[in-house]
């Protein structure tokens, strides 16, 4: 579980890189105006918020029923994207997802 979590961590560490990049090159305004500059912007555009939302449901499920606020990561998640559920990931008890993936298996 270990080296799963140092992947995660490296992911996190990347994507908050090149979100800041992004920011520094194209500014909040620009991205908005790149993400909707085509149909294949659009279309990947969509795909992620339907993804994003996907995992927002789940960490919204997964966060009650282990008793903690899911509030944080969600709005990491709306501002800054798969930042939130990877920090969501990352703060996971590592036997607590070991039963996960036990009950992942099992389905």
């Amino acid at each position: 579980m270990k080296a799963q979590r140092i992947i995660l961590a490296f992911v996190l560490a990347d994507f908050v890189g090149l979100t800041a990049y992004a920011l520094v090159q194209y500014g909040l305004a620009g991205l908005f105006e790149l993400a909707t500059a085509n149909a294949v912007t659009v279309t990947l555009t969509a795909d992620l918020v339907i993804s994003l939302t996907l995992i927002s449901v789940w960490m919204w499920r997964d966060a009650h029923a282990r008793g903690i606020s899911v509030i944080p990561y969600l709005l990491l998640t709306l501002g800054f994207g798969s930042v939130g559920p990877l920090l969501y990931l990352l703060q996971r008890p590592a036997e607590e997802e070991a039963r996960a993936q036990v009950a992942v298996r099992a389905a």
